[in-house]
């Protein structure tokens, strides 16, 4: 059975994982990362190079406009809405913090469904791949556990937009071709994450989590001090900072 998949790649720990992992599990794969107009392109970059290192087509796709209509956020306009910084740990997670960017996930989620089916369609209607024959996954990379109270990030919101995409699709509705969502680490803690990330080989040393976009991880904002807790839980030094030569 031909498989096509869509990995969302961020450039972060988490969706570094899941591209590793899913790529040993389509036959015709790519990855898109979205400009979405966040408050620095240091991420971006590093999911071109993981795509590189990972050797899978990548594609970058200009979504800016969406800082304009998603403006309530400290990730599109951090100049209004400053990211929190020094939270505990036991914080994180309660309530849906101003890092929210309201709809990204739906968004990004359609978009890449989007090019999915397109890709699969013209397998279908021009090369003549039976359809009985396909099989069509995007791969996402939401944290239900240690996660920072995103709504987008929860199971409920992914069992939900499994059964939209498909009732929208021409794949499904004409074809009987489902549109998969895998989220291979949605029940994991970063604990989990970060030690499958090295048993896959990821290049988790090129990753990027923090909100800010220095020279360093920041190490206070709840994205750092989540990526922080995984790598002490899982007993293992983080890459990225043996990397930088930091601590």
């Amino acid at each position: 059975m031909p498989s096509y998949g869509v990995t969302l790649l961020s450039g972060g720990l988490d969706s570094t994982t899941v591209a590793a992992y899913a790529k040993g599990r389509v036959d015709n794969m790519f990855a898109i990362t979205f400009r979405y107009g966040q408050s620095h392109a240091k991420e971006v970059d590093c999911a071109v190079r993981i795509a590189g290192i990972l050797d899978v087509e990548h594609r970058l796709l200009d979504v800016a406009f969406l800082a304009e209509v998603a403006w309530y956020s400290a990730l599109t306009h951090p100049d209004r809405f400053p990211v929190p910084s020094g939270r505990a740990t036991e914080e994180i997670g309660h309530g849906v913090p101003i890092t929210y960017v309201p709809m990204r996930n739906t968004i990004f989620l359609s978009l890449a469904a989007a090019c999915l089916e397109s890709r699969v369609l013209y397998a279908i209607e021009v090369e003549g791949v039976a359809a009985s024959d396909v099989a069509a996954t995007v791969y996402m990379a939401p944290n239900a556990l240690d996660y920072s109270g995103y709504p987008d990030c929860r199971p409920e919101f992914y069992d939900a937009i499994r059964r939209t995409l498909d009732l929208g699709s021409k794949l499904w509705t004409e074809y009987a071709v489902p549109i998969r969502v895998e989220t291979p680490i949605i029940d994991l803690s970063k604990a989990e994450i970060a030690a499958l990330g090295i048993r896959l080989g990821a290049p988790l040393e090129h990753t990027w989590s923090c909100y800010e976009g220095g020279a360093m991880p920041c190490g206070s904002c709840d994205s750092c001090i989540l990526r922080a807790k995984g790598f002490a839980g899982a007993g293992i030094p983080d890459p990225l900072l043996a990397r930088l030569g930091g601590t």
